[in-house]
């Protein structure tokens, strides 16, 4: 599945929460070291999630990020993609549930 999909899905969920793009932005490029410009290509490109996270440098401080998403536990995802993937969802829902940034953002 294209990562534009999904961004869409994103986009639309955060902004129902009174969110904005540039919020939703910050929150991808931490966790995946691309810049805006870089982000957009991909989106653009319709690149797979597997070629997306292949060329991302993922945050070290990622692994911060626990609790459950869809019901599983992040921690105890074993598939590197889907674990990296659960990552970002989890950034997501923690945007559109209106935690501050600077705390999505963990360090």
């Amino acid at each position: 599945m294209p990562v534009a999909d999904v961004y869409v899905h994103y986009l639309n969920k955060v902004e129902r929460k009174d969110r904005t793009e540039a919020e939703l932005i910050k929150v991808i490029t931490w966790l995946t070291g691309f810049d805006s410009k870089t982000l957009k290509s991909h989106l653009r490109k319709q690149t797979t999630f597997k070629e997306f996270f292949k060329a991302a440098k993922i945050n070290p401080h990622a692994k911060l990020i626990t609790g459950s998403i869809c019901g599983v536990n992040i921690v105890e995802i074993e598939d590197p993609l889907m674990k990296k993937i659960r990552y970002m969802d989890k950034l997501v829902d923690e945007l559109a549930k209106g935690r501050p940034v600077e705390k999505i953002l963990r360090s």
